[in-house]
């Protein structure tokens, strides 16, 4: 399991119920989705899949420029 980033912080994530058991996504990270059997196991499935999601960007972003913007929404 990978070690979390070292804070917590909160994302809305979608849950469809299909035959096969439930498949989540998480729209504030395009392409952020999983699935399991139940939805506990599709919940924490996605926590996995979002730890994972921002250690890829953290990664990727490693010696580029980067930038913050606030939005008021």
């Amino acid at each position: 399991m990978s070690k979390p980033i070292g804070q917590t912080v909160k994302y809305t994530v979608v849950i469809y119920k299909s035959l096969r058991g439930y498949h989540v996504a998480c729209p504030a990270l395009s392409g952020c989705v999983s699935q399991g059997d139940s939805l506990s196991q599709a919940l924490e499935n996605i926590k996995k899949a979002i730890r994972d999601y921002l250690l890829m960007i953290k990664k990727e972003t490693r010696n580029k420029m980067t930038a913050e913007v606030q939005v008021a929404v």
